[in-house]
């Protein structure tokens, strides 16, 4: 009887609504709320576009330089030795869980984190004027970032990035609210730092404007200012007041020293400098697709820097729990298990000079070649450059007959990732430079 009664008081309910659905036009049943007039089409992001039109070539001499991971001589990923033993060590900890981690994230990683940018005796540490948030990757540090600006930032609201610039910047900063504005970075006569055009732009930013800067391997040019030019930067910055805001994606992977590529950032904060600092571990630790990041705000030396960065703590908390909740944690497991480890740290400082190592002998390699053939124009900043890019000077054009006649594929603005030439294929791309440069003088 039970199935029955259920059966007969739902009837009706089913019938009305049918009734309802007959009466509903075709227009309103198909009517959507985001018309294209409203929503267009965006178009898809140039470097998972080049990513994709590389997978689809069937040709056996097609050469990735577009991608932004590192890439061992046989052109495949590289597990890092060290990683492949933290990540043993957590699977056999009986003690493992996966319950939340903390809102600002696992603190045996992030103090180890702020430690390594930082320095470990840094006084922004000693002094307790440091905060530390982890993060999804290095692009999720500098949205948190901007999102702490576009909120509580009360200076000029302009984000100075530097030309050419990683791509993101631009959006994540756009989609916050925050106005950006360029200043000189890249000479295409020299291929070197426009340190003359730099210098007068952010001279003349109106005071307590934020100035974005990669303190090492910039992205995506390769060219980084000298410790000097760092120094007389900060006095610049210092003079007028602007907001120095530092996106280090690459600590340890561009020199293999990890304390030479944080001068810049660590040179600031002796300064005295408020600065906040975005941290990635993709390059460095290979864990492109773990998103392990980190990001710290250091606020001046005073009286009330406690108060003060425990403030900014707290509000970060906040945006991070209405963001993301709580950072995932495997990366930031393997990470913190190499950090808190001195003979895995000191492993691991092995493998950052074994990939540095392997990309140097590769501009060493593309530069020599080049000279040899008698490639037109000089090749020196290929070697001049340092990280995991180099802007070669390769024009547009010149860079889709790369591709489409030799099937090399790079960004449309000539920057390729030196981690994708390797012992078989440098002599490919070298004669295929030679060959496009001569046919286009």
């Amino acid at each position: 009887m039970a199935p029955s009664s259920t059966s007969s008081s739902s009837s009706p309910s089913l019938a009305r609504l049918n009734t309802i659905a007959n009466h509903i036009s075709p227009a309103m049943a198909f009517t959507t709320n985001f018309p294209s007039d409203t929503v267009p089409q965006a178009p898809e992001d140039p470097l998972f576009g080049l990513a994709r039109a590389y997978k689809a070539d069937t040709s056996p001499i097609k050469v990735d330089l577009g991608i932004g991971a590192y890439r061992d001589d046989n052109a495949k990923p590289w597990i890092l030795p060290v990683v492949k033993k933290a990540d043993e060590i957590l699977r056999n900890n009986p003690d493992l869980n996966h319950e939340y981690a903390p809102i600002a994230g696992i603190p045996e990683f992030t103090s180890k984190a702020a430690e390594l940018i930082l320095g470990a005796d840094s006084p922004a540490l000693r002094e307790k004027r440091a905060t530390s948030v982890q993060t999804i990757s290095g692009t999720g540090a500098v949205h948190l970032g901007a999102l702490f600006l576009a909120k509580f930032y009360k200076g000029n609201r302009t984000v100075y990035l530097s030309n050419p610039t990683w791509a993101n910047h631009k959006q994540i900063f756009g989609n916050v609210g925050l106005q950006v504005a360029d200043y000189p970075y890249f000479s295409k006569k020299t291929n070197a730092l426009d340190w003359d055009g730099m210098n007068f732009a952010i001279q003349n930013a109106p005071d307590r404007s934020i100035i974005l800067l990669h303190p090492c391997a910039h992205n995506p040019t390769g060219v980084d200012p000298t410790l000097d030019q760092w120094k007389e930067l900060a006095r610049i910055i210092a003079d007028k007041k602007h907001f120095p805001f530092f996106d280090c994606a690459y600590q340890g992977f561009a020199s293999g020293n990890l304390a030479q590529d944080a001068a810049a950032v660590r040179y600031f904060i002796e300064q005295g400098f408020e600065t906040v600092v975005c941290q990635s571990f993709a390059k460095n630790f290979g864990l492109y697709g773990e998103r392990a990041g980190c990001f710290h705000a250091v606020t001046s030396p005073g009286p009330d820097a406690s108060a003060t960065i425990s403030r900014i703590g707290s509000q970060l908390a906040i945006l991070q729990r209405s963001e993301i909740s709580n950072p995932p944690l495997y990366g930031a497991r393997v990470a913190a298990t190499v950090l808190n480890d001195s003979a895995l740290f000191s492993e691991w400082e092995d493998n950052l000079r074994i990939m540095s190592g392997r990309i140097i002998n590769m501009r060493d390699e593309l530069r020599s070649r080049l000279e040899k053939l008698g490639t037109p124009g000089t090749w020196n900043h290929i070697t001049d450059q340092i990280g995991m890019f180099s802007f070669t000077g390769l024009s547009e054009a010149q860079v889709e007959k790369l591709r489409e006649e030799y099937h090399i594929y790079m960004t449309k603005n000539g920057r390729i990732s030196m981690a994708g030439l390797n012992s078989k294929n440098i002599d490919h791309v070298a004669d295929a430079f030679n060959k496009v440069v001569k046919e286009t003088q």
